[in-house]
């Protein structure tokens, strides 16, 4: 109930009004029926953004630390994405993927709109980064369409580490679903999911526009923060 309250009360029509969104190729959203749509993720925008101008229903899988900050602020935002319809999921420890994948599948197996971004975070430069397998894994085995998704523009009015955004127009784009039934039964072998992973991908940087690089998001932003020197700070005159 809540989160129709958000959508077409409180938060859609605000969003609408401030950000103006381009919306081009929505009609490549099935009207009914499950899919995956998989975006690249620029920006903390984004949960708000796409979901408010979709028609139907859609639910993230959104990291766990969403639902478990400190303080009023994190109550809060627990209580905004629990409301909102979004899953926790722990992306730390061995099982992590495979817990995203089965919490995935259920939404799917109930014939609903499943939103995840297949870079695994988002993304700290404004360029694509190489996709995890675990959106190839759901679409073969629950055998739905992926519809790829690029929002452009999110990464300038609201970059990593800035709270409010800037009022500044975006664009999202729908491309056409993609179809992986030749794939059928195939969602363990590892070629098979690394194809289907890289196709989605291939689709997203066609709709963005974005530079690709074939690495992982979170791999190379740890490379990035460990090659900053520390701080040298002065010594203490006694």
């Amino acid at each position: 109930m809540f989160y129709y309250v958000l959508k077409y009360v409180v938060l859609g029509p605000l969003l609408r009004v401030l950000f103006r969104p381009r919306i081009e190729g929505l009609e490549n959203i099935p009207e009914e029926g499950a899919a995956i749509v998989a975006g690249n993720h620029l920006s903390f925008s984004d949960h708000f953004l796409m979901p408010a101008i979709l028609k139907r229903r859609i639910t993230f899988l959104a990291k766990a630390e969403y639902f478990t900050g400190p303080g009023i602020k994190g109550r809060l935002t627990a209580f905004f994405f629990r409301s909102a319809g979004q899953i926790p999921v722990d992306r730390s420890g061995k099982d992590a993927g495979q817990a995203a994948i089965r919490e995935g599948l259920g939404v799917l197996g109930k014939g609903e709109l499943l939103g995840i971004y297949p870079e695994g975070t988002r993304s700290h430069d404004g360029r694509l980064y190489k996709g995890k397998v675990g959106v190839a894994v759901m679409a073969i085995t629950a055998q739905v369409p992926v519809i790829p998704c690029a929002m452009v523009g999110t990464f300038e009015i609201q970059p990593p580490g800035q709270v409010v955004p800037k009022i500044k127009r975006v664009t999202i784009r729908f491309g056409k679903p993609l179809d992986f039934s030749r794939y059928a039964g195939m969602e363990n072998q590892k070629a098979a999911i690394r194809a289907v992973t890289d196709e989605i991908m291939y689709a997203i940087l066609g709709l963005s526009g974005q530079e690709y690089v074939d690495e992982y998001a979170a791999k190379v932003k740890a490379a990035e923060q460990e090659a900053v020197p520390p701080k040298k700070f002065p010594k203490l005159r006694r």
